[in-house]
């Protein structure tokens, strides 16, 4: 009975000086998890924003597959004045589409033909990265080169 008192003296006492981590080791553990992050921080973020430009060029070209729609249907495009909002309401596409920033897609009419365009992640005309602008026009060039 009394070999038993002892062995459960030495279990607790072992379990009590094993059973917390040092402020030191917390700290080599978050700065390890800081490291991790920041290297996948830097690798992902860039990728993200190249998603969002495919996106949008991907939106444009849907939008003008929906204005080729339109044409065979109504025989003309729409005019500036009534812009992407005839395509809603003629059912080619079900809502008016916002770029991968959230503004509304610009449409205008130049020499016949329908041009689509975003002014990037500023919303602002011009720009360089993924302030440039993108438009139908770039898009068919891109495919045209492919």
């Amino acid at each position: 009975m009394n070999r038993f008192k002892h062995f459960r003296k030495t279990v607790r006492r072992g379990t009590r000086s094993e059973a917390g981590m040092t402020l030191i080791e917390i700290m080599v553990v978050i700065t390890i998890l800081g490291l991790i992050a920041a290297a996948v921080g830097v690798a992902v973020v860039p990728q993200l924003q190249k998603a969002k430009v495919e996106r949008a060029k991907m939106d444009i070209k849907n939008v003008e597959n929906a204005l080729q729609l339109y044409y065979t249907q109504v025989g003309k495009y729409p005019d500036t004045g009534e812009g992407l909002g005839a395509l809603v309401a003629g059912k080619q596409l079900p809502s008016l589409p916002k770029d991968p920033w959230g503004n509304a897609y610009i449409y205008v009419m130049e020499n016949g033909k329908p041009v689509v365009s975003t002014y990037g992640e500023d919303g602002a005309p011009g720009g360089e990265g993924n302030d440039a602008d993108l438009s139908n026009k770039d898009v068919d060039a891109a495919d045209a080169t492919k």
